[in-house]
């Protein structure tokens, strides 16, 4: 999305809670991911319960809960924190188009937002809570996005605080989310630090309380340790109606997983402030199935299938696309309302057989004319590995485009069939794509593949076989 178009609301703890240029800020999310490790949690992530003080000192919590999330994807992720700036009643729910960090806008997911708002009038549209004008904006939402933008990648955002955290507010809001997101492949998200400016044994004494609660999956008991004094949250309410939103969307429980204090970062151990990070899981929702354009629907998943004159199109398109930059004219491919459905895909672009380019993504998140018309461009002008094209060339090119379908998460290497699938491979932030022609060209046997996938990856060749290793497989129509 365009920072300069629609409401966006711009960073307020860029530079104070976490780097403020995008560099800095990914290489620190980087560092972070690579000093935890993914917890041994095998069930479907619902919600998780992150802290939000400064990356230095919450920041390893933090990301011990996001590293569950590589290898999954969601539609939409709704974040809910508490307001430390001002008061007012209910949960507000941002009513702009986007979340602005120096890594990107995360774009707002009107539909999912306006339908939120909609149901109580405790849980109402506003810009309240969200503001980040000149004087101090609100962080505990904020500081969430550059782990998940680093983590998810692409996703749609749900922006929620909370005015105040009243056991009518938290039950109204609980509820509002429990019947809104059923049946919708989303995350929540609850931000929520602890104790606050106590002994690090006091600290300890007081966050043990909210841990049982939340090991135990008891929202009832944590509302109650809370009232009573017993336990201190800054995030208490929303924790509590995290928790029972996700009871009513199938969660089977939560599992502990990170806690620390402020004093294991500054080394004063008189004043120090709780984070506990923790993940409620259960069965992954199912989501009802949309119609594709071009396919009936009659009993079936409808599957969508390219015609020839769909392929020669896209090879034109692709062919324009660069024909253009060659040019220096901007290119806008004709729209076609049977090619708005989108799928993965990867430009290759050869010369006498040779390769000349190969740029593509593995999901699809714009309709396949124009993601054809980008990754052509990328393909002839941005693979690192070979300089620009040049007129020169062009009339000498061929270009082969392939489509791909979504992809599966191997657990039988036997599955795969080489000349049928491509593969990907991931470890932490090691990642390595082949296309199944490729193992076809070269001659691979299933081994050979998976090895050669390992190296593209930046992986020892058997690092398919480390049990934190994801491989996943996919098809895909060349032509």
């Amino acid at each position: 999305m365009d920072p300069e178009s629609g409401k966006i609301r711009k960073p307020a703890a860029a530079g104070k809670f976490y780097p403020g240029s995008a560099s800095e800020l990914t290489k620190t999310i980087a560092t972070l991911y690579s000093h935890v490790d993914k917890p041994p949690v095998s069930e479907h992530p619902l919600a998780l319960i992150v802290p939000h003080a400064g990356y230095p000192y919450s920041g390893r919590t933090a990301a011990t809960a996001y590293k569950l999330l590589e290898g999954h994807s969601f539609d939409s992720v709704v974040i809910i924190s508490p307001s430390h700036t001002v008061f007012f009643k209910g949960s507000s729910v941002y009513d702009g188009d986007g979340y602005q960090t120096p890594m990107g806008v995360v774009e707002i997911d009107r539909e999912l937002s306006d339908k939120i708002a909609d149901i109580h009038p405790s849980v109402y549209s506003s810009n309240m809570g969200h503001a980040s004008g000149p004087t101090r904006g609100e962080h505990a939402l904020e500081v969430q996005l550059p782990f998940l933008q680093v983590v998810l990648g692409k996703f749609k955002l749900v922006a929620i605080v909370m005015g105040d955290q009243e056991e009518d507010s938290i039950r109204s809001l609980a509820g509002v989310l429990g019947a809104a997101l059923k049946g919708t492949n989303s995350l929540l998200i609850a931000s929520s630090d602890l104790s606050h400016f106590h002994t690090e044994k006091e600290a300890r004494r007081l966050d043990l309380t909210v841990q049982t609660a939340v090991e135990r999956y008891d929202p009832e008991l944590l509302m109650e340790t809370l009232e009573d004094g017993k336990g201190e949250a800054c995030g208490g309410g929303v924790m509590a109606a995290v928790m029972m939103a996700a009871k009513k969307l199938g969660a089977t429980g939560s599992r502990f997983l990170s806690y620390t204090t402020s004093g294991e970062t500054t080394g004063d151990f008189d004043e120090v402030v709780g984070y506990l990070s923790a993940v409620i899981v259960g069965k992954k929702q199912a989501v009802p199935a949309r119609a594709v354009i071009g396919e009936p629907s009659a009993g079936r998943k409808p599957v969508f299938k390219l015609t020839d004159e769909d392929k020669q199109h896209l090879k034109q398109v692709a062919r324009d696309a660069i024909k253009a930059r060659l040019e220096n004219q901007k290119y806008v491919p004709p729209t076609d309302e049977r090619l708005s459905v989108k799928r993965g895909l990867f430009v290759t672009v050869t010369i006498d057989g040779e390769l000349r380019g190969c740029i593509g993504r593995i999901k699809g998140d714009q309709p396949l004319y124009e993601m054809v018309t980008e990754m052509a461009q990328a393909a002839a002008f941005e693979d690192p590995r070979f300089p620009q094209l040049t007129p020169q060339e062009f009339e000498q090119i061929d270009v082969e485009i392939s489509m791909l379908s979504p992809l599966e998460r191997v657990r039988k290497f036997s599955t795969i069939e080489v000349g049928k699938h491509g593969l990907m491979i991931k470890l932490d932030f090691n990642s390595g794509l082949l296309l199944p022609q490729v193992a076809t060209e070269q001659g691979w046997d299933r081994l050979e593949f998976l090895e050669q996938t390992c190296l593209k990856a930046g992986l020892p060749k058997n690092g398919y076989r480390d049990k934190y290793t994801e491989v996943y497989s996919f098809t895909a129509e060349v032509f």
